[in-house]
């Protein structure tokens, strides 16, 4: 079969089953832990025989703008899903972006299925669940809420057949390994060509590498990719983005609070924070990430306001409209005035009252900036030294995976 063009870039047909995996929050951390304290003898063997290297995320290192980017293979510019959540200036209204009416363009599984090839997607959170099956002619259902799945709808009926667990929590590592068990069973019972699987990071936003909880978590996750891999797949394994503590020492969230910095220089009520982490699972995080973007009623004012963020402590960098897009491969119009991002163990609020902590039952661990673009890049096979997704000395990128699998993999 031929092979599939897709966001300028060309892909094989799968000459043997093929499965991406997508570790949520994953920092590199978590992998080298494993592999040391032998608890993940699979990633251990996949370092040793395969492809074992790092890769930059999308920034805003959230969970949407990755997972587009990962299932497209282009960065946010192109697939325009810059955040979970935006500002939508011809509405006026601050809206999720879990919508397929905000993608700008196709995915590669949703190509790859109208050229012939089976696939299935399984997502953690139901979140994901349309913007990865855009078009898709396959499966495509999310382990949240694997028992409301109907065959016209997700590709598939009775999942719940599929797997010997109850549908979890959606603060939950069984959430991740319902994924991992639903993908494992219906490869054996469906031999789909190309699957997709992306888990949760509550594991990660709870537990740091190291904690005895993450590591047997890590150790469930080792489990099904050598499942997987003594199946036969070409296994791909990357991350949405990695995790930091962002607390003070004596546990509360490091935060630095826009609004009340904003008022002061743009006049109260004339700054707008926009905080792209935001989505349902505010236990994950409180709607706290190291990424905001400002909207500012008068654009004269953006040169002071960006100056007095500068000035904070806790704040790495601040970037004009244009300049953060270039950089990060934004799209312009989704983009507030500014762009702002916290430094390591920082992350940005809108006020204090306009967060609700109560549900952290931990010292807080965050993500969205700079600081958590670094992930790992995975594969149970060796490279053809040939390939090379993008020009000589450019950085390897999570969303070059699918590329790799396919096209990189003898």
């Amino acid at each position: 079969m031929s092979a599939v063009a897709v966001n300028s870039r060309a892909y094989r047909h799968p000459a043997r089953p093929v499965v991406v995996v997508c570790v949520d929050g994953s920092e590199p951390e978590y992998f080298e832990r494993g592999i040391a304290g032998g608890t993940t003898p699979a990633l251990a063997r996949f370092r040793a025989e395969g492809t074992y290297r790092l890769a930059r995320s999308v920034v805003p290192s959230f969970t949407n703008p990755n997972n587009l980017s990962i299932v497209t293979g282009a960065p946010a510019a192109v697939h325009g899903i810059a955040g979970n959540y935006f500002y939508e200036e011809a509405t006026g209204r601050e809206v999720m972006m879990n919508d397929p009416r905000f993608l700008r363009c196709g995915t590669l599984l949703a190509a790859l299925a109208r050229a012939g090839a089976r696939a299935v997607v399984i997502t953690a959170k139901d979140k994901l669940r349309r913007l990865l099956g855009h078009e898709l002619e396959g499966i495509c259902f999310s382990s949240e809420k694997a028992d409301q799945v109907t065959k016209d709808e997700h590709g598939i009926a009775r999942v719940t057949d599929l797997v010997r667990m109850p549908v979890p929590g959606v603060y939950s590592a069984e959430l991740s390994e319902y994924v991992l068990a639903a993908g494992l069973a219906l490869l054996r019972r469906e031999s789909p060509d190309v699957m997709y699987l992306s888990l949760t990071d509550y594991i990660q936003h709870t537990h740091a590498p190291g904690d005895p909880v993450a590591t047997a978590f890590y150790a469930m996750l080792d489990r099904y990719f050598d499942a997987f891999d003594r199946e036969g797949v070409i296994l791909g394994i990357t991350a949405d983005h990695g995790m930091n503590a962002k607390s003070n020492p004596d546990g509360t969230p490091r935060v630095v609070y826009l609004a009340p910095l904003l008022d002061a220089v743009a006049g109260p009520g004339r700054a707008r924070v926009i905080l792209p982490i935001t989505d349902p699972y505010v236990a994950h995080h409180g709607a706290l990430g190291s990424f905001a973007t400002v909207h500012l009623a008068d654009a004269a004012a953006c040169g002071a306001a960006a100056e007095r963020l500068r000035a904070t402590p806790g704040v790495a960098e601040v970037l004009e409209r244009a300049a953060a897009c270039a950089r990060f491969e934004l799209p312009l119009d989704r983009v507030g005035d500014l762009v702002v991002l916290g430094d390591r163990h920082t992350v940005l609020g809108k006020s204090p009252e306009a967060h609700d902590l109560s549900l952290l039952a931990e010292p807080l661990r965050s993500h969205g900036g700079v600081s958590e673009q670094t992930v790992p890049f995975v594969l149970n096979r060796p490279l053809d030294r040939a390939w090379a997704p993008r020009p000589a000395g450019a950085d390897l990128r999570n969303f070059d995976v699918f590329d790799a699998v396919l096209n990189g993999v003898a």
